[in-house]
């Protein structure tokens, strides 16, 4: 079991760059849950990446998963605080501020390179979890399908995982 403190600190620090959404945070979560700490496997952290896709903020609740299984049930809660609390903080003292930030010339520019930045983090999460996870001729139909679909249609993401999963399931066992 990892200490409580070293749980909360990692997932404060994560907290902290939690900008762009939790996609962009793939390659760094991995290279701490998997390669530092040891917390998780690749299968485990994989799992737990695809079970957090069916709840609500998807990667942070990682959080809970992997503080859970380094710290058990305390774990767990120290965890999914600290990944929230830096971000929650910002919101509320941003919140506060935007109808003054908004005009802010420098504002809107940062914002303007950022975005190109985490489009690019998420084709490296997407490109590092691809090269771990389609193994298989099965895993490209899947990933191909699943792409077409919320490419192509207005179909919920959470049809897609769910039918994935199903299809998962039963060509497993046919």
């Amino acid at each position: 079991m990892a200490p409580l403190v070293t749980i909360a600190w990692t997932f404060f620090k994560i907290g902290l760059v939690f900008v762009g959404g939790g996609y962009v945070l793939i390659p760094l979560l991995h290279r701490i849950m998997v390669d530092q700490y040891r917390w998780l496997s690749l299968k485990e952290f994989l799992d737990g990446l695809a079970l957090s896709q069916l709840t609500p903020g998807p990667l942070a609740i990682l959080a809970t998963f992997v503080g859970y299984r380094a710290g058990g049930f305390a774990g767990a809660l120290v965890g999914t605080v600290c990944i929230f609390l830096p971000c929650t903080a910002l919101m509320i003292f941003l919140a506060r501020r935007y109808e003054r930030l908004r005009d802010i010339r420098l504002i809107r520019e940062v914002l303007d390179g950022v975005v190109p930045a985490v489009v690019g983090l998420v084709a490296a999460a997407g490109w590092k979890l691809g090269g771990t996870s389609l193994v298989s001729l099965r895993d490209i139909v899947l990933f191909a399908a699943g792409f077409a679909i919320l490419q192509f249609t207005k179909i919920s993401p959470m049809v897609v995982i769910l039918g994935a999963g199903a299809l998962g399931y039963f060509l497993h066992f046919s």
